[in-house]
């Protein structure tokens, strides 16, 4: 089964909206459709541009895909009760045991509370996930009552994850529009996570580089 059919199961998407709209109401950014698409693609440019097989980066886009559904169940350990539903889809689709695995270890390892890379597809599925930062995940409408995450987030005007031509580094780029928030805003709400994707680039090879404003940062 492929990363394309996985998108088209209606109880996969109807289980994404679910969590999402958990996530509304808990005044979360958005973590529908456009995120987990996002992600899954990030993922397997990440895996094929460094040269991993046709059918892992299949794997990651669909763990990419799958990765917040668990926030249906609740958004605290969201990797973990994710890995746990993903299990029990990919096993009902009649997934091989050694790809379930795979992509169960990788949706389980994402989160920068408990997440580590332990493997390729878990490195991939951290940067990518950790990388979309965008100002239209926010919300809520209404700037005066914007919370720090919705600040940074409005803020980034631009986000690009790319690796270099030699394959050695793989980098951030990030514009922010510091009317709405400041780069030390950035680091105080996701420094946990460029620490785990400076792991994860580790993982996989690469260095990983954070620039911001034309800035290298990390």
């Amino acid at each position: 089964m492929t990363y394309q059919e996985i998108r088209k199961n209606k109880a996969i998407n109807d289980y994404i909206t679910a969590a999402d709209s958990s996530l509304a109401a808990l005044g979360f950014t958005e973590h529908s459709f456009a995120h987990v698409t996002a992600v899954a693609e990030k993922a397997g440019y990440i895996l094929q541009t460094i040269g991993y097989s046709e059918r892992t980066v299949e794997l990651v886009k669909i763990a990419g895909y799958l990765h917040d559904i668990g926030n249906l169940v609740n958004r605290i350990d969201h990797s973990q009760s994710g890995a746990v539903m993903a299990f029990r889809i990919l096993d009902n689709l009649g997934f091989d045991s050694e790809e379930i695995a795979d992509i169960v270890t990788a949706i389980g390892n994402h989160d920068e509370g408990t997440g580590v890379p332990v493997s390729e597809l878990a490195a991939a599925l951290i940067l990518a996930d950790k990388s979309d930062v965008r100002r239209n995940r926010v919300r809520n409408e209404d700037i005066s009552t914007f919370d720090i995450h919705d600040r940074v987030n409005y803020s980034v005007t631009s986000a690009n994850l790319q690796i270099s031509d030699d394959k050695t580094k793989i980098e951030l780029r990030l514009t922010i529009d510091t009317e709405y928030g400041s780069v030390m805003d950035y680091f105080e709400i996701f420094m946990g996570r460029m620490i785990l994707c400076r792991k994860a680039a580790e993982k996989l090879g690469l260095q990983f580089k954070l620039i911001i404003n034309n800035q290298q940062l990390l």
